[in-house]
């Protein structure tokens, strides 16, 4: 290391020993002179230094263990370098010391602090926790240790005796454990940082932090999911300088006190959100007035937002979003004229939009989607010229036209109306929003040509229209958009010729199809071929736009009309007559064979359409019909992806589907079906949890435990053959028992590839992309947690909601279960019950069945190979639904257990018995 030079005496570290000069060196100032290498050894040398300051340098390896020879040694900067290593224990002999700042290094360490923390083992294997000289330094008021690599376990009752200290942080490490009772002791303590760490447990009182301003204690793993853990907080309400309150990303549950109505109005940020926190927001929120930020999002908060938030008026951020909030945005927003961000989306709030929220002209970006909404857009809002960042009202029920004050977002990024039932012409005034990067219109029903004045939106990354019903000509100014990557004007009434330049050179950034009078374009458009006879001869062109829509059905699903392999002669005859049939479906035949969607014929609903039971006329074969709902915001690209899913795939435990439907209908309005072969048994979800009377008062259907296992086979098969025997994987992203059904059989099926992936297909890895950008689509509790943190879709995430199925079958509980209300989840419930307590969490059904056919011990999975083979089951489901993504087994590994426990239990009757 070179000779350092400063403003005061200095030493000459380089392996030499410092001279009597320099061992009566006091202060060693030497920050930000992004000085490098190791801390000489001889350091310890300098025995009168008072001050020894390092921070943000390079500095690199360990910290001497000469250091613990600074015995007047007060204050210790060492921040912001590479550091590596464990802190040297005799670091606590420098009694003098009132500020360690070691932050931003990478030091490490198994036991807490590295020598700080003694951990004894006895012969007698008792273990426990030994606090040493540095945690009973009286003299610290600064101790930052944040930002490393340390790794140790807190105890509860470690004892640390710092009455002066101030500033407390060993945030942003790996520390797991519990917060020590100990540091509640610390009555002049100011900030407390645990946050980004590993903790767990309850939070203790922190009654005696009278002085405490920033609480930090976010992401770590505090709190058990259920009502009491927040009671720490109502111990802050006579906290007169708390300014900071961080919780978020924890395990709290239980209702949001409302003793936080009481905390001192010098609090400037509140942040709960990512936790389980149940109950209304409190009408008392309104008492703290100088608040700046509200993050509440991800939680299971209801009731509607407080009038009372509408004396907030320094509010700056508030996001709520992903939570169960209903009831009407209060017209008292407009009251917080400092509001720059609101996050809504993901909740039930109905009404209209205030126009009050017009008084907000700070505001920045505003996200209300996925909600009730109705109403027209308030002009009001278009007003607040200073939105610069994201107006986002999609997927609701908003009406009216498209208001022309919409000219005012001169400065908006991104402007999303999407799946709504606005109406009327584009507002010419549109093209005034000249820093729009995405414009999304679709599923609207706006008509007319799309305006030349959207000619000055240069910068579009992303304009998608589709499906309303706009006319006349692709604006040729659409070719010059140099950064568009993403076009959608597919299913509307667009007539003449497709561009071929710009981005309509590019097939998988570009859809027009849906639109019978366009033609041209490149050949990888599949469009018609333009001349002028066939746009002068209206007869012609729709005879060939019904040729080519025929074309493409039959293109896109021959590969499914494969004959049932192991059916008899007569029902193949029988099959070959219906898929032949089926192959010419019309609109119009299908409203003949459902009765004109009559509710009589309908058998189930989802996210996207209802399925409804035919009957064709022609040949009396019985059929479902899925019929997309084309209102709900991704009904069109669910169509396509399960057509891009199913159209190359062929298993017997996959639904198959016999054709598409895409037309309009009666009314003229776009019309998206799907036909699949009708299941006779339904569901899985009508037999493990069927509704009363379904089947008449003497009839209770249910599955016996050969039934389970074969199902559970069944539909590990299917995920097997997608993840891996399929020309490309394929991920189907929304299993649960209401998408696996039964036919006469009783042979599970996997249905609704709405929501499928395909790893390798581009089209599709956009929809997923786009819908993971606009939020979490998919069935919570299924949906394994990293979906909910913004992972990519995953074989692995498959895996796990057939863990989640596993475990639903053989206990017979649903996911919304009274008893997984108070943050016992369905696997934290099996798990304590394992092994000894399996009849506990069993399907009484299960067990009774065990009971009346005379099982000697029907409570000791030991003794009895019905339980064991339910503790092997449950192990699996526990297996594939475990929390890391690589913790979870392959479908491959599940179909081998399976069919192992299938084959001890029973090996020769089970695959016949089952059937029966």
């Amino acid at each position: 290391m070179e000779s350092w030079n400063s403003s005061i005496h200095f030493c000459q570290w380089h392996g030499v020993t410092c001279g009597r000069k320099h061992q009566r060196v006091t202060k060693l100032e030497l920050q930000s002179l992004k000085l490098s290498g190791s801390l000489s050894p001889h350091i310890g040398n300098m025995s009168f230094l008072r001050v020894l300051n390092l921070l943000n340098n390079s500095f690199y390896n360990q910290i001497p263990q000469s250091i613990g020879g600074l015995r007047r040694l007060e204050t210790l900067y060492l921040t912001n370098n590479s550091i590596s290593g464990e802190i040297p224990s005799n670091l606590s002999s420098c009694s003098k010391l009132t500020i360690v700042r070691m932050a931003g290094n990478r030091l490490t360490g198994d036991t807490c602090f590295s020598g700080f923390l003694v951990k004894l083992e006895t012969a007698n294997a008792i273990s426990g926790t030994l606090p040493v000289a540095m945690f009973n330094l009286s003299n610290i008021r600064f101790f930052d240790i944040g930002e490393n690599k340390i790794q140790c376990t807190l105890y509860t009752d470690l004892a640390i005796t710092m009455p002066y200290v101030e500033f407390f942080s060993v945030r942003g490490n790996k520390i797991s454990g519990q917060i020590p009772i100990s540091i509640t002791n610390a009555s002049n303590i100011d900030v407390l940082q645990f946050n980004d760490n590993r903790l767990s447990g309850k939070v203790p009182s922190l009654e005696k932090l009278d002085k405490l301003s920033t609480l930090q204690l976010a992401v770590n793993d505090l709190g058990h999911g259920r009502e009491g853990d927040l009671n720490f907080l109502c111990t802050l309400v006579n906290n007169t300088k708390l300014e900071f309150l961080f919780i978020s990303d924890n395990n709290f549950g239980g209702v949001f006190p409302k003793c936080v109505s009481n905390f001192s109005n010098t609090l400037l940020r509140l942040e709960i959100d990512e936790n389980k926190i149940m109950g209304r927001i409190p009408d008392g929120i309104g008492n703290l007035v100088n608040l700046e930020v509200l993050f509440a999002s991800e939680n299971q908060m209801s009731g509607p937002i407080p009038f009372e938030i509408g004396r907030l008026q320094k509010l700056n951020k508030f996001f709520a979003h992903i939570n169960f909030l209903f009831g009407a945005i209060p017209h008292s927003i407009g009251n917080l004229s400092a509001l720059t961000i609101v996050g809504l989306d993901f909740n039930n709030l109905q009404g209209n939009i205030p126009p009050s929220i017009g008084k907000c002209q700070s505001l920045l970006g505003l996200s209300v989607s996925y909600n009730n909404l109705s109403g027209p857009i308030p002009p009001q809002l278009l007003g607040v010229s200073s939105m610069s960042i994201i107006l986002d009202l999609l997927s609701n029920h908003l009406t009216g036209e498209l208001p022309v004050a919409v000219e005012n977002l001169k400065n908006l990024g991104q402007l999303y109306v999407s799946q709504n039932r606005l109406s009327g012409l584009l507002p010419k005034t549109l093209g005034s929003c000249a820093s729009l990067e995405k414009l999304y219109l679709d599923g609207n029903l706006f008509e007319g040509p799309i305006p030349s004045s959207l000619s000055s939106l240069r910068g579009l990354e992303a304009l998608d229209v589709s499906n309303n019903n706009l006319s006349g000509e692709i604006p040729e100014f659409l070719v010059r958009f140099g950064a568009l990557r993403y076009l959608n004007l597919s299913f509307n009434n667009f007539e003449g010729v497709i561009p071929s330049g710009g981005i309509f050179k590019n097939a998988s950034a570009t859809f027009v199809e849906g639109n019978s009078k366009l033609c041209g374009g490149i050949p990888e458009l599949h469009m018609l071929r333009c001349n002028l006879k066939t746009s002068s001869n209206n007869s012609l062109r729709l005879k060939v736009a019904i040729i080519v829509v025929t074309l493409g059905v039959t293109l896109a699903f021959t590969c499914l009309l494969i004959l049932w392999i192991g059916k008899k002669k007569e029902k193949q005859a029988t099959t070959t007559s219906v898929e032949n049939s089926v192959l010419q479906l019309s609109y119009q035949s299908i409203v003949r064979a459902t009765d004109g969607f009559s509710t009589q014929n309908l058998v189930g609903s989802g996210s996207f359409g209802s399925v409804y039971k035919g009957v064709l006329e022609a040949s009396g074969a019985v059929i479902a019909v899925k019929v997309l709902n084309l209102l709900n915001r991704g009904a069109s690209r669910s169509f396509l992806a399960e057509c891009e899913a199913l159209k190359n795939i062929r298993h017997r435990n996959l639904v198959k589907v016999l054709t598409a439907i895409s037309g309009v209908d009666y009314q003229g309005t776009d019309f998206k079906a799907l036909v699949y072969e009708f299941m006779e048994n339904g569901s899985l979800e009508d037999w493990l949890h069927p509704l009363i009377g379904m089947n008449g008062p003497e009839t209770v259907r249910n599955l016996n435990f050969f039934q389970r296992v074969s199902v559970a086979i069944d539909v590990a098969h299917a995920l097997q053959y997608l993840h891996h025997h399929c020309e490309e994987p394929i991920i189907h992203g929304d299993l649960k028992p209401s998408n696996i059904l039964l036919d006469e059989e009783m042979v599970g099926h996997i249905s609704d590839f709405g929501l499928a992936k395909i790893l390798s297909t581009d089209r599709l890895n956009y929809f997923a992309n786009k819908s993971s950008s606009l939020g979490f689509r998919r069935t919570i509790g299924y949906a394994p947690p990293e979906y909910g943190m913004g992972s990519e879709l995953s074989t692995k995430g498959d895996v796990y909601s057939y863990g989640i199925l596993l475990l639903e079958m053989f206990t017979g509980k649903r996911l919304t279960d009274e008893r997984f209300r108070e943050g016992l989840s369905l696997c934290n419930f099996v798990k304590a019950a394992l092994p000894e307590r399996i009849v506990e969490v069993t399907d009484p059904i299960l067990v009774e069945e065990r009971v009346t056919r005379g099982t000697p011990d029907v409570k000791n999975s030991r003794n009895d190979r019905h339980l064991r083979c339910l503790n092997s089951l449950f192990e699996i489901g526990l297996t594939c639904s475990a929390e890391s993504p690589n913790e979870r087994i392959d479908m491959s590994d599940v179909v081998i257990k399976l069919c192992s426990i299938r084959d001890k239990f029973h090996p020769t009757r089970l695959s016949h018995e089952v059937r029966t």
